[in-house]
C-alpha cells in the first residue's frame, strides 16, 4: 500500500505542471534544437554525477524521496531532458537502490500517460480535437496505443536491466554527444 501511495505522491508535481504550465511547455517544444541540446547536456551531467556518486543504498523509497523524484519527472517535461534518466539519477543521488528505483521510475510514469491519453480521448469525444485527429478513427488510434504500450513495456524491461547493471554512464555519454551535436551543428 505504501508503494502505491508513493506512486501517487510522485505524480503531484507533474500534475501541477500539466494543469498549470501545459501551454508554456508546448511553446518550448517548438523553440528549436538549442534547448534540446542544453537539456541533453543536463541529462548527461545528472547521469554522470549519479554514476560517480556513491550514496548509501536505502531499502525503501520514502514519501519525501517519491515527491523529489516526482519533481525530477515534472522538470523532465522539457524537450531533451530524459524523464527516466532524470528520475533514476535523482533517486540514486537520494540513496535509493538501483533495482527498486528503476521499477519505481517506470511505474510512476504510467498514471500521467494514461491520464493524458484519457483527456485526449475526452477532447476527441466532445469534438474539440482538430480535424486531423478526428479523421484518424478509433481503430488506428487503438492499434497505435496498444503498440506503443507493448513497445514501451519492452523498452522499460530493457532499461531496468541496464540500470541494474549500472551502465547508465553510456547513456550519459550518448546524451552528451547528441546534445553537443544539437547545439553546435543543428541549431
Amino acid at each position: 500500500m505504501k508503494y502505491v501511495v508513493n506512486i501517487l505522491i510522485s505524480m503531484i508535481p507533474v500534475a501541477i505542471v500539466g494543469f498549470l504550465f501545459k501551454d508554456t511547455v508546448e511553446e518550448i517544444f517548438g523553440s528549436g534544437l538549442l534547448i534540446v541540446g542544453i537539456c541533453l547536456l543536463v541529462t548527461a551531467a545528472l547521469l554522470a554525477f549519479a554514476y560517480f556518486a556513491k550514496p548509501r543504498q536505502k531499502e525503501k523509497i520514502s514519501m519525501l524521496d517519491a515527491f523529489i523524484i516526482g519533481i525530477a519527472q515534472a522538470v523532465a517535461v522539457l524537450p531533451g531532458l530524459s524523464r527516466s534518466g532524470s528520475t533514476i539519477a535523482t533517486g540514486l543521488l537520494l540513496g535509493n537502490k538501483k533495482e527498486k528505483l528503476a521499477q519505481f521510475s517506470f511505474l510512476m510514469v504510467i498514471p500521467p500517460i494514461l491520464g493524458e491519453a484519457l483527456l485526449d480521448v475526452l477532447k476527441m469525444a466532445k469534438g474539440s480535437a482538430d480535424a486531423a485527429m478526428n479523421s484518424i478513427g478509433f481503430l488506428p488510434l487503438a492499434i497505435g496505443f496498444i503498440t506503443a504500450f507493448v513497445v514501451g513495456c519492452l523498452a522499460c524491461k530493457w532499461m531496468i536491466n541496464i540500470v541494474k547493471k549500472g551502465k547508465l554512464i553510456w547513456f550519459a555519454i550518448y546524451c552528451a554527444i547528441v546534445g553537443l551535436v544539437s547545439i553546435f551543428f543543428l541549431s
